[in-house]
């Protein structure tokens, strides 16, 4: 009777396992749904209400047809409510729109857009030489390329700022900045993570350090969050020198970027403008040493293989980013998760030695 009854178990065991891996497969599909969607512009189009696919065709420049299967589909993946023929949004489409609170509008299009989309077509490439396939598909490293795309750069710049205004409150509150009356955010964009720091810190001023181009709409951001009184804008790069004299040091999402060497080389300009006493906040994803967590990591390990594809970085385990510091003369006082579903920890360092 076992004999008989083995088959049909593992018969649907495949089964689920096939139901679990197929939408992996078409995950791709979806992506590009979400990224014509935006490219397109067809939830701020309907941002002032329900419109036919032929109303709609009219101002995007698309075939009225051929538009109605897209928004079909973005209807399947609850973007759209379908009455009749006139297609409204849904809450989540709405986060589609430029102006939406937690607008995702430029991580669509960021991640779908063409440099990195045919970058991640490459894993291969990138598994095979360690190289970023990136740079094999566009002819230059990341940074350098964007430099060269003044549109792409806005596009990642304005990606990068949507993630942060959704992390800063979570990633400010594992910054104590108690008695301490200066901090620098280091490559800190347009300023949306220093806002919120300097929002939850009213006694304490801030240093917004990048390049220009990254920098490019700091005062707005920081003149509408309020704070743009208390904050000083220095014009910068962090592989040549950071602004001295602060009390703490802030550096999100930078250090993923860069392989050891450059890593290390950011962390040393920490440590040469850190006084006795500075912290250096350094808030990032960290891989689980555990590999019975890695299934709850799944983000955080995407997230590696993009910095393997694109960047030529990487996430890090606590004791890799132990030994990172360590090469930089700084040593790791303590790491803290940030609130759930906020995948950051902030490792805190302070100088070694002092």
């Amino acid at each position: 009777m076992t004999e008989l009854t083995a088959e049909p178990a593992a018969a649907e065991r495949a089964a689920a396992e096939r139901g679990r891996l197929m939408p992996m497969l078409f995950g791709a599909m979806h992506a590009q749904v979400l990224h014509t969607l935006t490219r397109l512009g067809v939830a701020d189009r309907l941002a002032d209400g329900p419109a036919t696919a032929r109303q709609l065709a009219s101002g995007t420049g698309t075939q009225p047809a051929a538009l109605y299967r897209l928004l079909r589909a973005g209807a399947a993946l609850g973007l759209f409510a379908l009455d009749g023929e006139r297609f409204e949004l849904t809450e989540g489409g709405r986060l589609l729109c430029a102006d939406a609170p937690g607008s995702i509008r430029n991580l669509v299009l960021l991640f779908g857009g063409d440099a990195v989309w045919r970058s991640w077509g490459r894993l291969e490439y990138s598994v095979r030489t360690g190289q970023t396939a990136f740079e094999q598909v566009t002819g230059l490293p990341t940074f350098e390329y964007l430099a060269a795309h003044p549109d792409e750069e806005a596009v990642f710049n304005a990606a990068m700022a949507e993630h942060t205004r959704e992390v800063a409150p979570a990633i400010a509150a594992r910054c104590p900045l108690d008695g301490r009356g200066r901090v620098a955010d280091l490559g800190g964009g347009n300023g949306a993570l220093l806002a919120g720091l300097l929002t939850a810190n009213p006694g304490v001023r801030g240093v917004l350090h990048d390049t220009a181009s990254g920098l490019r709409d700091a005062e707005r951001v920081l003149t509408e969050a309020g704070v743009r009184d208390r904050c000083e804008i220095v014009t910068g790069d962090f592989f040549d020198s950071v602004p001295e004299g602060c009390d703490a040091y802030v550096l999100k999402s930078v250090i993923h970027d860069w392989d050891d060497e450059a890593a290390t080389r950011i962390l040393r300009r920490c440590r040469e403008a850190m006084a006795p006493g500075a912290v250096l906040y350094v808030a990032e994803p960290v891989v689980p040493d555990d590999p019975t967590r890695l299934a709850d990591a799944a983000g955080t390990l995407m997230s590696d293989l993009n910095m393997l594809v694109c960047a030529g970085g990487r996430e890090r385990t606590e004791g890799e980013f132990r030994s990172l510091l360590a090469r930089a003369g700084l040593r790791l006082d303590g790491v803290a998760r940030c609130d759930p579903p906020v995948n950051y920890w902030v490792l805190a360092a302070g100088g070694a030695g002092t």
